[in-house]
C-alpha cells in the first residue's frame, strides 16, 4: 500500500511528477577523486575535482568568509570552476574548491548548480547560510527532544518532527519577547502601536 501522492500524479505534498516544477540551486559535496566533466584545450574531459583545482592558477583562489562559525569566522581561499554538463538554459554547474588558510593541502570540493552569473561570493555566502540551519536543529535536539523519537513509520516520524520543530519556534519566540522585556526595548511580539 502506498501513501496518498506516492504516485507520481501530482498528490497532497508531491514536488514532482507532472505538477509545476520551480528551479532551485544545489550543492553536493564531492570527493577529491571525482571524476568532473570539464573543458580542456582538447574539449570536454573527465577529470578529478582536485586535479581540476590544483591547475588553478594562484589569481583565480579569492579569499572570502562563510559567515561566522562557533570558532570565529569561516574564512577560507575559494575559487570556482564551470564544469561541461548538459546544458540548462539560465544555469550553470561548477566545481566550488575550499582551501584551507593554515593547511593548504587541505581541500574540499562541491558541485554548484546555480544561476547563470552567479558570482562565487554568493555562492559562498548562500552555502554559509547552512550553519544557520544546522545550529537551529542541533538546539532543537538538546532543547525539545527533536533526536528522541523512536517511531516505525514515517507518518509517526513526520508527527514528531513538526511538533518538536513548532516547540523549538515557540521557545525562539519567548525568548525573544523575554529579551526585549529585559531589556527595556520593544518585544518583537508586541503588537503595532
Amino acid at each position: 500500500m502506498r501513501p496518498a501522492g506516492a504516485t507520481g500524479g501530482g498528490g497532497a505534498g508531491w514536488r514532482g511528477g507532472n505538477g509545476p516544477t520551480r528551479r532551485a540551486g544545489t550543492r553536493l559535496a564531492v570527493a577529491t577523486n571525482e571524476p568532473l566533466r570539464a573543458m580542456t584545450d582538447r574539449g570536454p574531459q573527465q577529470i578529478g575535482a582536485a586535479v581540476l583545482a590544483t591547475a588553478l592558477p594562484v589569481g583565480r583562489w579569492t579569499r572570502l568568509s562563510a559567515g561566522d562559525g562557533r570558532k570565529g569566522p569561516r574564512v577560507y581561499d575559494r575559487a570556482h570552476i564551470r564544469l561541461a554538463r548538459w546544458p540548462t538554459p539560465g544555469w550553470e554547474h561548477w566545481l566550488r574548491a575550499r582551501r584551507s588558510l593554515a593547511d593548504p593541502t587541505d581541500l574540499a570540493y562541491d558541485v554548484v548548480f546555480a544561476p547563470a552569473g552567479t558570482t562565487l561570493a554568493t555562492l559562498v555566502r548562500v552555502a554559509g547560510t547552512r550553519w544557520a540551519v544546522e545550529e537551529g536543529f542541533q538546539s532543537a535536539k538538546g532543547e525539545v527532544g527533536l533526536d528522541q523519537y523512536a517511531v516505525r513509520r514515517w507518518d509517526g516520524w513526520y508527527r514528531h518532527s513538526t511538533l518538536a520543530l513548532l516547540a523549538q519556534a515557540s521557545l525562539t519566540v519567548v525568548r525573544a519577547h523575554a529579551a526585549g522585556e529585559h531589556k527595556g526595548g520593544v518585544s518583537p511580539c508586541s503588537p503595532p502601536t
